[in-house]
């Protein structure tokens, strides 16, 4: 059994509070041991690090406000995550980015967001963890402005075009591959040039409770995402990229311990 790291994990959705701890037991029986606990906005922030102190074994947090929620931004939102990310589980600034796709926030609050929190990843030295969805040109515009002052970052959940990735691989960006490659409806492309991300920048994900992997077999009756099916994306990624499944394993976990400040588990 691999040891893997889940690097986007929305525990703090409200369809895990009845099975906490059951669904944290599933997932390390399947060998995920350690997961990042994402932060959409303040209040699920402040959550993903009290979920964190929680269940410090095996935890993590960001802290951020994601485009969708960008329109919540106000004038204590900044100095509420410099606190936030004061605290010892906090190893990343984000979920933070773009989304054109649907504009649940104005394009003028996410950007306004968006560097916001790339200022202070910058000035706390922590890395960035990304979100983009129809909105590449502005983000990685936004970015380029940005990058000689920040440590590091990662593109999760990525699902663009081979153009695209070379685009963020050229700004020394990691990669975040989840569930998405196993959809044979929309997915299939990444398998054709993922090779092309190099070991060390190249990590996995489920981004549970959503993108649950389409190819699944059984899958399961309520259709929620869970860190335990790691495993199987692990699987479509090695798969496609040509390599032993230990390999990439060894290597997405050493990875994501280097990104996040996470102890070696080797």
């Amino acid at each position: 059994m691999h040891r893997l790291i889940d690097i986007c994990f929305n525990f703090t959705h409200s369809s895990y509070r009845q099975d906490e701890i059951r669904t944290l037991q599933r997932a390390v029986l399947s060998g995920v041991t350690r997961m990042l606990v994402t932060g959409s906005d303040l209040e699920d922030s402040e959550f993903a690090v009290e979920l964190a102190e929680r269940y410090p074994e095996n935890l993590y947090a960001t802290v951020g406000v994601h485009p969708h929620l960008a329109r919540t931004w106000d004038a204590h939102t900044t100095s509420r995550l410099r606190e936030l990310a004061a605290h010892p589980k906090v190893r990343a600034i984000g979920e933070a980015g773009l989304d054109f796709n649907r504009n649940y926030s104005a394009p003028e609050q996410q950007q306004r967001a968006f560097e916001t929190q790339l200022e202070l990843a910058c000035e706390l030295g922590l890395p960035l963890f990304m979100h983009e969805r129809d909105a590449h040109q502005t983000f990685i515009e936004t970015i380029r402005r940005y990058r000689s002052d920040f440590s590091q970052g990662v593109v999760h959940c990525f699902t663009g075009t081979e153009a695209e990735l070379e685009a963020y691989l050229d700004l020394d960006l990691h990669i975040g591959i989840t569930g998405w490659i196993c959809d044979e409806r929309r997915g299939h492309h990444l398998k054709e040039f993922l090779h092309k991300v190099p070991p060390d920048r190249l990590m996995i994900e489920t981004d549970a409770p959503y993108l649950l992997p389409r190819d699944l077999d059984p899958k399961p009756s309520t259709r929620r995402n869970e860190p335990m099916y790691l495993p199987h994306i692990l699987k479509t990624v090695a798969a496609a990229i040509g390599r032993p499944e230990a390999e990439v394993a060894a290597a997405t976990r050493a990875t994501s311990e280097a990104f996040y400040g996470l102890e070696s588990e080797e």
